[in-house]
Order: C-alpha cells, then structure tokens, then sequence
C-alpha cells in the first residue's frame, strides 16, 4: 500500500526525538508509524472539493505609508531626563 517507513527512517525519527529506544521498542514504533502512514492514506483518498487552509483568515500584511514629521531635537528630547551626558541619554553601567 504505497511507502512504508524504513527501520533506519524509525531510528533516526527516534535520535531526533532524544529517545533511547531498545530493538523491541523501534520495531513497535516501526509499525505504528507504518499504520498511522496508513491512516493518513485512507484519509487522503476521500474526495473533497475543498482546497486546503493553512490559516482560518485571510492573511494579509496591513501596512500604511511612512509620514515624515518633525522630530524634537536634541535639546527637547533631553530636556526632561537627568539621566544624561555629552547630549546624550546615560544608562546605567553594564560590567
């Protein structure tokens, strides 16, 4: 019934998900990804005239045009800080 995942596709699943999996346990998730392959198939093959949604809305990027406007200048944006130096803001010290 069409692809079937490999015992070394299984393992690397397995190395990629951090799991330490015995033989046992790999063969088991061999076959339970094997049979949830399965059932996408089966899913895959019911007719449906809908086209797939990847978001419930329309997205779309809302953007609006850029104003120059004046700025307040040095000295104002100054004006109201003592935390300042050299005509600049002053933050405190990193180490």
């Amino acid at each position: 019934m069409g692809t079937k995942i490999s015992a070394e596709t299984t393992k690397r699943v397995a190395e990629l998900a951090r799991l330490d999996l015995s033989l046992d346990e790999l063969t088991k998730m061999q076959r339970d990804l094997n049979e949830i392959l399965s059932a996408f198939k089966i899913i895959d093959e019911v007719r449906t005239d809908v086209q797939p949604s990847f978001h419930p809305m329309p997205v779309e990027n809302v953007t609006r045009e850029d104003k120059i406007e004046p700025y307040l200048g040095q000295e104002k944006a100054l004006a109201q800080t003592k935390h300042k130096h050299e005509g600049y803001f002053k933050g405190p010290k990193v180490v």
